[in-house]
């Protein structure tokens, strides 16, 4: 028999309402309250609007020189109080952390990306030592800790430096919601976009979406922008919407030349608005678990041009939805596929319309795939299971 209020804990280390994964928690949380159970969730930073019955959020100040620091204080905070205060039936974390019975892996395999993406020094490093021990304590093959994966090709890359079960590890197709992704009038959002930042109504304008600006090579894209002809020059703009210091990037468009093509916000709304009156998505990340938003795009009829290196790119290909830029990654294949890219839109094209009606297309099916409940179920399976071991 299905046991009723069920109680969970989501340990979190900072939320705010434009990140993905933090977007994937909160709507895990209020699908578990909407079942009737209890979802307590412990954070450092909660900016955004307070949840809804059933879900309360606990405040965990964090004190430390560096953010490792914080991070671990805490961890041992928040258990401190779940010892004292609680009696939960799971404990789910959504970054990397010991002591949990569930983890939602959204970022990739960080021993993995040090040994590939940084030298040999930097594995010297506090930092490193404490991200890959928090890391191992979850994959081990001694834990017990469950994984729920966005992106099953990252599975390998665990398993080849941790020897990880293969039955601890859950897939959750990738959401995508109708309601945030409903659709407009494409002249009206274009229109809008172009009010939004103040540009001209016949600027044609690439979006990049994200919370680290670095991670989803903005650095490229500016770069990339630099190698146009003046042509283009004159009427492209390239609007980056996130969390994030946007003082490097400007800095490295005026040292190219290129300060008037580039526009830097701070997370807002209306992304599925902006996105539908948007000319391309442009995402050459370094590496990224997945990219929701590279789906996002697509779901609003925006063609993309991604890095393969990100998880849902192949999303791009399967859709016929826009380019992927293969890897090892090059500088001068970007500046060409993106010039390629530009020209075809510039033009008119009837290549972009076709990749605009594939994406679209493609993004019903996987709203189909998952009603945004999938998360909510895999855990209530694994709390009740968890309670048939203590009975």
């Amino acid at each position: 028999m299905r046991a009723v209020d069920l109680k969970f804990a989501f340990l979190i280390f900072k939320y705010f309402p434009y990140g993905g994964m933090q977007r994937d928690m909160l709507r895990t949380a209020t699908r578990l309250a909407a079942m009737g159970h209890t979802v307590d969730i412990f954070t450092i930073s909660w900016d955004g609007e307070p949840p809804v019955a059933n879900i309360r959020v606990h405040i965990v100040p964090a004190s430390g020189w560096f953010n490792y620091q914080k991070y671990q204080n805490f961890i041992e905070r928040a258990y401190s109080m779940i010892r004292i205060d609680f009696d939960f039936d799971l404990i789910v974390g959504y970054n990397r952390m010991s002591g949990l019975d569930v983890y939602f892996a959204a970022d990739p395999c960080f021993i993995e990306r040090a040994h590939q993406q940084r030298s040999w020094l930097y594995r010297l490093t506090p930092r490193y030592r404490w991200f890959q021990k928090t890391e191992e304590i979850i994959f081990s093959p001694a834990a017990r800790t469950e994984m729920l994966m966005v992106d099953m090709a990252e599975k390998d890359v665990f398993q080849r430096w941790y020897q990880t079960q293969e039955a601890r590890f859950h897939f959750i197709p990738p959401f995508l919601s109708s309601e945030r992704l409903q659709l407009y009038d494409r002249n009206e959002m274009r229109t809008y976009l172009r009010e939004a930042f103040d540009l001209p109504q016949d600027a044609i304008v690439m979006l990049l979406v994200g919370s680290g600006f670095y991670m989803k090579g903005l650095d490229r894209a500016v770069a990339a922008i630099a190698t146009l002809p003046a042509g283009m020059l004159d009427r492209l703009k390239m609007v980056a919407i996130g969390q994030d210091k946007p003082e490097p990037f400007i800095k490295l468009a005026r040292k190219l030349g290129i300060s008037n093509n580039l526009v830097i916000s701070r997370g807002r709304p209306d992304i599925p608005q902006l996105m539908q009156g948007a000319d391309l998505y442009l995402h050459p990340a370094y590496r990224e678990n997945t990219g929701l938003v590279i789906l996002e795009a697509l779901a609003s009829g925006l063609p993309v041009m991604a890095t393969a290196s990100c998880g849902y790119a192949y999303h791009v290909q399967q859709a016929d939805a826009g380019r992927v830029v293969p890897v090892p990654f090059a500088q001068d294949r970007l500046n060409q596929m993106l010039h390629d890219t530009l020209a075809l839109i510039f033009a008119a094209d009837p290549q972009v319309e076709a990749w605009r009606e594939n994406g679209l297309q493609y993004a019903q099916g996987v709203m189909a795939a998952n009603d945004g409940s999938a998360e909510a179920k895999i855990l209530l399976r694994l709390a009740e299971a968890r309670q048939e071991e203590l009975e």
